[in-house]
């Protein structure tokens, strides 16, 4: 390599001034009619090309080999039939191919599984770019086409760019579409699932059919089964049934073909989990209080401060048994609507509280066994007593008294007593963890309370709280579908007041009222499961038994696994556990079930599953490259020269070619002058002395249009 240089002595301006000014010296001595002016301007343009400083540059070059990319896709959607074979007798061919060529050197590039799918574009993106683009030959990525990040794909590569397409001609696939899904569901109410399913690829006539059985389970409950159209978009309607999530599970069988080797690529896709978090709409509240008290405002105030409550509140202010000669037409009172309350609309209220309630004629006993109905149907009650509870106006007295977790003794206790949690309230989530409860060797920090009725609790009830005595005083249970609560003690307000350091007053009566309401954050039997990103599970087993698990894990490969529970506290026990893979699991413990999504059911690898080269059809073409079927055999590999057609078929199969780059580097550098300064010093003298010669032997030339001769 070879290249002429200059490196100045005086600036250009200079140089280009004393070259102008040799030209119009040569000029001027035309005009006169000097027979030496040609020698004079040649003397003067080589002194301004002497000091332009011309010099040679020889640079000795090396060559470079050329580069060829081989994309090697190993996700998950290559694990499908026949495609690991086919991807790498593709991936030893190349390479010994590849291997045989001349001054050609192999880069290769594998492309593995992520959870945001197969990032194939990303990474050819990067091995472009990585490399020089003087000696990129081509670009050839083994697939099935099936990437996630198109828009990475780039524009133009400055080499043809091939794609060797795995996958068979029969494949086809069915799967399940989730078009929307709503995050939240109020209880009770409608929702709609949007989804359809649809068919990918050569579909056998046998799969060719109209419907599909859908099966629909909630939360691993008994299976629904509904006929479905194919490739039709519809509303699958759902109606949750408990707060918090809710686990929706939606899938149908895959088709069943005779033919060997022609069933569907996969059934990953069959299935997909849904999780729906149930809220309620407005929590309604009906508390009733029997006389004005201390404690009254205490329960108002608790329900007021959640928005999500609605309260009505009924004070029991002239009761009918009431005798102050006041006539009822001068009174401000509201009447107390019975009728409406516990006969009409008693199923539009989550919670009845009766707080310091006497039985006193307001109520008939009709209402009362009303009332117990309710509970039994699903309703929830709470009674907060006082010492009207051991007396003849006992609501265990009436009808309600056969649903009571408890029966009175007729005794009241005027002492102080400091409130206790039994061995079964340090385990149910109402009391356990409250501040300041103490544990077995350690009395609680809070207030003390300073009345109690004294009740004997039914064999079934669980006691969680105690007081003087270690008479009962917290007892809770449930009835059929409902609960029921009942704080045998009025004197909870003075831990709102701070007497003697107080206590968790509102804690405690929140927990007491949602566990009413059945709040799946307060049910004593629960399995609840906190996946991590990296598909590790913690699982939290809380139970009022003494002992729990193993829990039973079955796969979504329909394989068992059994993980051992390990005590973490009173009542609770955990395990942590990592997935083998992402999708559905069911978790059972005796009774208890759950299921679990870890990760989609269908992961996006198995979206779309038919290979396809379409998402890297323009590439191909603005590179000049093409797209080969493997299932159709090895394309020859040739090379071309740039500019060429890199593809094409032949008598003997399809072909690739990449194009040789001759590419080289200059590994030294040598700058010689054009001439040294002594020639050019020659030179400029020798023509000036030519011309005075020229000038002194011929004399003086004629005038520009006269005679010689004159």
């Amino acid at each position: 390599m070879t290249e002429l240089r200059f490196d100045p002595l005086l600036p250009w301006w200079a140089i280009v001034a004393l070259a102008a000014l040799a030209l119009l010296v040569a000029g001027f001595a035309l005009w006169r009619g000097l027979r030496g002016w040609a020698w004079r301007g040649l003397a003067g343009l080589a002194a301004a090309l002497a000091l332009a400083g011309p010099a040679l540059e020889i640079g000795s070059r090396m060559g470079l080999s050329d580069i060829v990319i081989l994309i090697d896709d190993r996700s998950a959607s290559q694990t499908l039939p026949e495609r690991g074979a086919q991807t790498d007798a593709a991936v030893d061919a190349l390479t010994r191919r590849i291997a045989a060529l001349p001054n050609t050197e192999l880069r290769r590039v594998t492309v593995g599984d992520n959870d945001d799918g197969t990032l194939l574009a990303t990474e050819m993106a990067r091995a472009i770019a990585a490399e020089p683009e003087a000696r990129l030959a081509g670009v050839i990525a083994v697939t099935d086409g099936r990437l996630h990040d198109p828009a990475m794909l780039p524009a133009a590569a400055p080499a043809p760019v091939h794609v060797l397409l795995t996958g068979r001609p029969q494949d086809w696939d069915r799967r399940l579409v989730i078009e929307e899904a709503p995050a939240f569901g109020l209880i009770d109410q409608q929702i709609a699932i949007r989804l359809r399913i649809e068919d990918q690829g050569a579909v056998p006539p046998q799969a060719q059919t109209g419907s599909v059985n859908l099966r629909l389970s909630l939360d691993g409950g008994p299976e629904q089964v509904v006929a479905v159209p194919l490739g039709q978009s519809l509303a699958l309607p759902l109606t949750l049934d408990h707060a918090g999530q809710n686990v929706v599970q939606i899938g149908f069988d895959a088709p069943a073909i005779d033919e060997p080797g022609r069933g569907e690529l996969t059934d990953r896709n069959n299935a997909a989990a849904i999780s729906i978090n149930g809220v309620r709409d407005r929590l309604r509240v009906l508390l009733v209080s029997g006389e004005p008290h201390a404690g009254e405002r205490t329960w108002r105030n608790l329900l007021k401060s959640d928005a999500a409550v609605d309260l009505i509140h009924f004070t029991i202010l002239r009761p009918p048994d009431k005798s102050d000669g006041v006539p009822v037409n001068e009174l401000s009172l509201i009447a107390f609507p019975t009728q409406e309350l516990f006969m009409e609309r008693i199923e539009d209220f989550d919670l009845i509280i009766f707080d310091r309630y006497s039985v006193r004629g307001i109520l008939p006993p009709e209402y009362y066994a009303n009332i117990a109905r309710y509970v039994q149907n699903g309703g929830a009650i709470l009674v907060s007593a006082g010492p009207e509870m051991a007396g003849v106006e006992s609501l265990y007295l009436s009808p309600l008294g056969r649903i009571l977790p408890a029966r009175p003794t007729g005794q009241v206790l005027e002492e102080p007593y400091l409130p206790r949690l039994t061995d079964e309230g340090r385990r149910h989530p109402v009391t356990a963890g409250l501040p300041g409860g103490g544990d077995e060797d350690r009395d609680p920090t809070w207030g003390r309370w300073l009345r109690m009725a004294t009740v004997t609790p039914d064999p079934g009830a669980q006691v969680a709280m105690t007081g003087a005595d270690d008479q009962p005083l917290l007892i809770l249970d449930r009835v059929g579908e409902g609960r029921v609560a009942l704080l045998t003690s009025d004197q909870v307000w003075l831990w709102g007041r701070g007497f003697e350091g107080g206590g968790p007053q509102l804690e405690l009566l929140r927990r007491i009222a949602h566990w009413s309401m059945k709040e799946p954050e307060l049910e004593e039997e629960a399995l609840l499961a906190d996946v991590a990103g990296d598909l590790s599970v913690r699982f939290t087993r809380r139970t009022m038994a003494d002992s729990a698990g193993p829990l039973v894990v079955t796969r979504p490969d329909g394989e068992t696994e059994r993980v051992p529970l390990e005590p973490a506290g009173p009542g609770r026990f955990t395990a942590d556990w990592t997935a083998p893979e992402p999708g559905l699991y069911r978790l059972a413990d005796g009774d208890l079930r759950r299921v679990l999504a870890i990760g989609p059911a269908a992961p996006r690898e198995f979206e779309q599953t038919v290979a396809s080269a379409a998402a890297l059809q323009p590439l191909i073409k603005a590179t000049g490259g093409g797209a080969v079927v493997l299932a159709d055999g090895m394309p020859d590999l040739r090379t071309v020269a740039p500019g060429r057609r890199a593809h094409g078929s032949a008598a003997l199969g399809d072909w690739i070619a990449i194009t040789p780059r001759d590419a080289a580097s200059v590994t030294g550098l040598e700058r010689r002058p054009l001439l040294p300064g002594w020639a050019w010093l020659l030179l400029v003298s020798g023509l000036i002395l030519t011309g005075w010669l020229r000038e002194g032997r011929a004399g003086k030339a004629a005038p520009i249009g006269r005679d010689a001769s004159g």
